[in-house]
């Protein structure tokens, strides 16, 4: 799944749930006494209503996806201490919870036969982690271990957002000190763009994020996410196969090389996206360079600003401008 194919939630496939779970459901509902830990915190529950928002946002920040069944005890404890870890990260990566009986077309989508799996998403790219329950050496190993490694991949993918603080953890211990640090919370002047770019209305995103930068050009936050949702405005529903087909079929197309760029860096592909289009304008297209210039511009405000891969695609596309 973390390949090249487009990732589309909406593929059947059989089998998705475990069966063998119905033998260790619990009558409690979850978040309730003795039932599941309740969403708080960093941590979030995803329907097949949300998935798509969810999925869009791990362009800003790393989601550790969790698919169980919340009406499983087995599954109570790793329940908790993915949430005790991934609230004391303080909003580095959030943790999605999905029910797979109640959503089983997002456990189709991933190949998911039954609970729990684990996966990260950066960049809108599922990079299976987990399948099955963990034995305890597991589970510290993911929450010490792995998880950081998560966001130390992201923040080289240029995905180095914070998540949203979602209230007070629940009394079972999930809050990490100091997880309410207001800072976490997204800023009041972004709210509007945020809430598109939740919805999956991109273009609207693109456009609230711009007024916000009228009012501060400085806001180098603001101007990282207004490239993204154009990106994605562009971009996030393309057949990948599809654009990088017309992309070899047509290597003088200044378009098919501006899609197939997008495509890389909705992958999280920084350096790829950027070396397409500089190696395509000093292959003689230099008649094709504003648009280039403009789309690379709009790159540039996704990494951080001494990530050497920008600072040496700046001074490459500088040099083929004069």
């Amino acid at each position: 799944m973390a390949g090249q194919q487009q990732f589309n939630p909406g593929v059947s496939l059989a089998g998705a749930v475990d069966l063998e779970a119905l033998k260790h459901q619990v009558k409690a509902e979850p978040g309730q006494a003795g039932g599941a830990p309740a969403a708080s915190g960093y941590v979030i529950d995803t329907t097949e209503n949300t998935f798509q928002a969810m999925v869009q946002t791990s362009t800003t920040f790393p989601i550790l996806l969790f698919l169980w069944i919340p009406t499983d005890d087995r599954l109570f404890p790793m329940a908790r201490a993915l949430a005790n870890a991934v609230n004391a990260m303080n909003g580095q990566i959030q943790l999605s919870r999905i029910d797979i009986a109640s959503n089983p077309s997002i456990a189709q989508a991933l190949q998911v036969q039954g609970a729990p799996a684990l996966f990260a998403l950066i960049g809108g790219r599922p990079m299976p982690l987990l399948q099955g329950l963990p034995s305890d050496e597991e589970m510290q190993q993911i929450t010490e271990q792995v998880l950081p490694k998560i966001v130390a991949m992201a923040q080289q993918a240029g995905v180095n957002g914070t998540a949203p603080y979602s209230g007070d953890p629940d009394a079972d211990g999930a809050q990490g000190e100091g997880a309410a640090n207001p800072a976490s919370v997204v800023p009041p002047e972004h709210q509007e763009a945020y809430q598109l770019a939740q919805a999956g209305d991109y273009a609207g995103a693109a456009a609230a994020y711009a007024q916000v930068l009228e009012a501060d050009p400085n806001d180098a936050l603001a101007a990282r996410e207004r490239a993204k949702a154009l990106l994605l405005a562009r971009s996030a529903t393309a057949d990948v196969r599809d654009v990088r087909t017309a992309a070899a079929d047509r290597p003088d197309d200044v378009e098919a090389q501006l899609a197939v760029a997008d495509i890389d860096m909705i992958g999280g592909q920084i350096q790829d996206a950027f070396d397409r289009l500089l190696d395509f304008v000093a292959a003689g297209h230099k008649t094709d360079i504003e648009p280039v210039r403009q789309r690379l511009l709009e790159y540039f405000a996704i990494p951080e600003a001494g990530d050497p891969r920008l600072v040496a695609a700046r001074r490459r596309l500088a040099t083929l401008m004069y």
